[in-house]
């Protein structure tokens, strides 16, 4: 008999016969299935899935009390899947220098990746899936540290710099909100291939030294479908990681492509990635615009959220992970000197940590001094007072944050 239920309620063995939002949203793709693990539990959880409806032989039904029908568990509880253990937490110092070596190891993996697919050879997904337990691995012993490196991007080599980005952003913005290891892995592996499909776009649109014509953008918006078939096609990917690629420009009002999907069609994994691309394609410079600054771009995306485009409380957690003044930024502090954030304070996201490079009479400092913004006892008290673009404060936070990065 079929029965419907919370998803608090579901386990493992229970054949699912129908949720309350379409399987597309989900990362299962199906129709109908038997729940195998907890993990898969988690990930509906994930995809907002609330009640469903489900499958009870009827040698596992009875009567309860009040006359409700209940499951008899009549075997012991399964097992729950013990995850893989997490790597110790350490300092965000201490992080930065292995965050800096997976960061590079991963664009060489995307790298690698868009080129077989121009080629028309099979993508390494080994290497894919290996890059991504190690950026895993980071993003568990200290969160700060990978996501504070988004700010790396190389206008020649933007789209591999941006897989990168959108993939560890993707990740951090997953940690906060409590995903598992695996579904990290999953969104990671996800996000870092959204944009293969690019491959399937003729070079003269992909690197035009402008803004696209009418029907030069709806060639370009082909590379959402490209990509779901080249993933599709890819062995040793499920339909998991698919969504990503098909979702990130999808908008919660149905106003995206390429298949106007609204709010409840879109699965977590697609919200999260629609919000990490914009703020990465808009911080970048481009061949038709200047990069903005990040702390603009926050901005932005908040209106946007407000405006019904992206997932409000997606968005509300994405700028807890990057700050309200992200790593990079440069900013102006009330005491007249110019500095650039180094690292932000998750309790006090006003006063992050900074590298004082200019004095109060706009003169460079031989040696750059670090300041906590949110150390109250030390005097001169200082708050940052403006954001500066990089180009009109005369500094390239690269030559500070970056020397061992790029």
């Amino acid at each position: 008999m079929r029965k419907q239920i919370r998803i608090d309620e579901l386990q493992p063995g229970m054949r699912v016969e129908q949720l309350d939002r379409p399987w597309l949203s989900t990362p299962f793709f199906r129709h109908k299935m038997t729940i195998t693990s907890t993990q898969q539990i988690a990930q509906l959880k994930a995809s907002g899935v609330q009640t469903l409806i489900v499958y009870i032989e009827a040698e596992e039904v009875c009567e309860g009390p009040a006359g409700e029908t209940e499951i008899v568990d009549q075997s012991v509880a399964p097992a729950v899947e013990q995850a893989a253990s997490a790597p110790p937490m350490v300092l965000f110092e201490e992080e930065l220098p292995a965050a800096r070596q997976v960061y590079q190891a991963a664009k060489i993996v995307i790298q690698d990746a868009m080129n077989d697919t121009r080629l028309g050879r099979a993508i390494n997904v080994d290497a894919v899936r290996t890059v991504i337990s190690d950026m895993t691995d980071s993003v568990f012993r200290n969160p700060d540290a990978l996501s504070s490196l988004s700010r790396l991007k190389r206008f020649d080599e933007y789209t591999f710099y941006h897989s990168v980005n959108t993939a560890l952003l993707a990740m951090s913005l997953g940690r906060s909100l409590g995903f598992d290891r695996s579904m990290i892995h999953l969104a990671g592996v996800g996000t870092l291939l959204h944009d293969i499909g690019k491959m399937k776009v003729p070079l003269e649109i992909l690197n035009k030294p402008g803004r696209f014509e009418a029907h030069e953008m709806e060639i370009m918006k082909q590379h959402v479908l490209r990509g779901v078939e080249v993933l599709t096609r890819t062995t040793g990917l499920g339909s998991s990681y698919i969504q990503p690629a098909l979702e990130h420009h999808e908008r919660v009002n149905g106003a995206g492509y390429p298949h106007r999907r609204a709010r409840q069609d879109i699965s977590q994994y697609g919200l999260i990635t629609a919000i990490v691309d914009i703020y990465d394609a808009m911080t970048s410079d481009r061949c038709y615009h200047k990069g903005r600054s990040a702390h603009e771009i926050i901005q932005l995306l908040y209106r946007l959220s407000l405006e019904g485009h992206l997932d409000s409380t997606l968005v509300q957690r994405f700028i807890q992970v990057v700050g309200i003044y992200p790593v990079g930024s440069v900013v102006e502090l009330d005491s007249g000197e110019t500095g650039i954030v180094k690292r932000i304070n998750h309790d006090a996201p006003l006063a992050p940590v900074v590298l004082l490079v200019k004095s109060a009479g706009n003169t460079l400092l031989s040696q750059p001094k670090e300041q906590d913004l949110s150390q109250r006892d030390k005097a001169p008290l200082r708050n940052v007072k403006a954001v500066l673009h990089p180009h009109q404060a005369g500094i390239d936070p690269a030559n500070y944050l970056d020397k061992k990065a790029a």
